[in-house]
């Protein structure tokens, strides 16, 4: 079963319309917002350091799971057009594994 993740750059109403579209494609079931395990440490040194993050847009992570790889496909091509119709930024994470 076919695991997709994808962040994306946007609001949390940017976020809610990616998964809307995502719960209509048929055949998908999972839907879920997992965190950033990544820590985001600052540079006290910084130029920036003390300075608010929140002035743009957040970066959101989804996980789906299809059903077979058509579908995954189907979702991949789905969320491109409607991150075109949106002006969202959305990037597709490849395990490494």
């Amino acid at each position: 079963m076919p695991q997709l993740r994808i962040r994306i750059t946007g609001s949390d109403d940017d976020l809610r319309a990616v998964a809307d579209l995502l719960q209509s494609v048929e055949g998908i079931e999972h839907v879920e917002e997992v965190d950033d395990l990544m820590p985001h440490m600052d540079d006290e040194d910084s130029s920036s350091a003390g300075l608010s993050d929140d002035m743009g847009p957040g970066t959101h992570e989804l996980e789906v799971e299809a059903p077979n790889n058509y579908t995954a496909n189907r979702v991949r091509e789905a969320v491109e057009e409607l991150a075109f119709r949106l002006g969202l930024v959305v990037e597709f994470v490849e395990d490494e594994s």
